[in-house]
């Protein structure tokens, strides 16, 4: 099937990566046939966007996923995506030059192969590469030359030499030569309709400058700006700058919002102000607490990295702290403001409403509302929620809830407004229902406290 530029009506030539020429005194290598441009490893929030959108720029696409689960519900469609990318999903399903599949041998038959996994950490705060380096090796061993092979996971500085780089210098390759390596982070931002994932610049990084150029070119095939750095090292730090730079401003934002509440102020009248400044400000937004794959995760890959070397980043590490702490910060304002009803944390009812970690996504990674409700329920709290996005969850230990399907029949004691997503109604409160509003802006109703 012929692929085609939608904006020109024009035939789209399929990128080939060609390995060059062979260096003095080596035998020339067979040009492997590739019937794929791109090979995504990892069809999650990250990856799943990142192939429908070089799918969508004519390329065609191997998506590989080791879950059975996560590519059942992709071949249904019942994914959580943008409007955008949905309609793109439905596109690419009934295009041949697009599929997905568990079998890593596949990734033999691509040009370029992206990894897209998840870089978590675990609950005592260590960086978990579980998942980058099982991705990472099944990649090295499907290896074949004149591929270039790129990790976008957000990981630490030297990554993509420990699992990239070296794995395929031990295999006989030459990076640059025979095989091409990169890096460059994802940046995409989850539920964010307003601003398309081409337009984002992507910062590429490789271990030869051939691999950068290499990795530019595909990177290009949907991204309209990318910029080059001189090293794997650089485009690897850049990315930990950039979410590390968000972690210590919402570490910031949160410790006002606490001050403004003790000085009787609003601290969303404050932030709103300065932000009319139209330089040396950028405004942040307090909360229950952060989460998602990147903020509460990345800046620790950098920490750990540095205890290493005994290297210490104080304002750093107690940003970090900050944010672990702000959860257990928003149970005690839930204790505080029953006591000051006469009432105890113990048997009352507790409402959570949003329990994603950003608004319009259905994305439950680290997000505030987990711990929480947890540390609820083992307080003695009786604890529901309601959240149009989120058909159930699960808490440490094993326990599930299901969303309450009528709110005001809960008959909450308090209602936590943990995550307002666009669309809901908050015409079920009662006029009287004592709120705690994390979100800050929710103002307008009668029993209402700011967090």
């Amino acid at each position: 099937m012929a692929i085609i530029d939608t904006s020109t009506n024009a035939p789209i030539a399929p990128l080939v990566l060609r390995s060059p020429a062979p260096r003095e005194g080596r035998a020339p290598s067979t040009q492997p046939s590739f019937d794929a441009d791109v090979a995504i490893v990892g069809l999650g929030y990250v990856g799943l966007p990142t192939a429908l959108a070089y799918h969508a720029a004519g390329s065609r696409v191997i998506g590989i996923d080791v879950s059975p689960q996560r590519l059942e519900a992709i071949r249904t469609g019942d994914v959580d995506l943008i409007t955008r990318d949905h309609d793109r999903l439905g596109v690419a399903l009934g295009d041949e030059g697009f599929e997905v599949s568990g079998d890593p041998a596949a990734l033999s038959r691509a040009a370029a192969v992206i990894v897209c996994v998840p870089t978590p950490v675990d609950a005592h705060l260590v960086p978990d590469l579980t998942m980058v380096r099982g991705a990472c090796a099944a990649v090295v061993e499907h290896a074949v030359p004149g591929q270039l092979l790129m990790l976008t996971s957000t990981t630490y500085v030297g990554c993509t030499e420990d699992v990239l780089l070296d794995p395929v210098v031990r295999r006989g390759m030459v990076p640059g030569q025979d095989i091409f390596i990169a890096f460059s982070a994802e940046r995409i931002d989850p539920g964010q309709e307003s601003v398309s994932q081409e337009s984002v610049p992507r910062v590429v990084g490789g271990a030869t400058p051939e691999c950068v150029e290499r990795a530019a070119a595909v990177l290009s095939r949907y991204a309209t700006d990318v910029h080059r750095v001189p090293s794997l090292g650089t485009a690897e730090m850049t990315k930990l700058l950039e979410n590390t730079f968000r972690a210590v401003n919402i570490a910031l934002v949160n410790e006002f919002a606490d001050i403004c509440r003790t000085l009787d102020i609003a601290v969303t009248d404050v932030i709103d102000a300065a932000a009319t400044k139209p330089y040396g400000y950028m405004a942040f937004s307090p909360g229950a607490g952060v989460g998602g794959h990147c903020i509460p995760c990345d800046p620790h890959y950098l920490l750990w990295q540095l205890r290493k070397d005994r290297v210490e980043a104080p304002m750093i590490n107690e940003a970090m702290q900050q944010i672990s702490r702000r959860p257990g910060h928003v149970v005690e304002r839930v204790r505080e403001l029953l006591s000051d009803r006469g009432r105890s944390l113990a048997g009352s009812r507790i409402l959570v409403v949003g329990v994603a970690y950003k608004p319009d996504v259905a994305d439950l990674r680290e997000s505030p509302a987990l711990e929480i409700m947890q540390r609820l329920l083992t307080l003695g709290a009786s604890v529901g929620y309601v959240d149009p996005h989120v058909r159930s969850l699960r808490l440490e230990g094993g326990v599930e809830l299901q969303p309450v399907k009528s709110p005001g029949s809960f008959h909450p004691t308090l209602v936590l407004l943990h995550t307002k997503h666009h669309d809901d109604s908050l015409d079920w409160l009662a006029p009287d229902q004592l709120v705690l509003d994390a979100t800050y802006r929710s103002t307008g109703l009668t029993n209402r406290v700011a967090l």
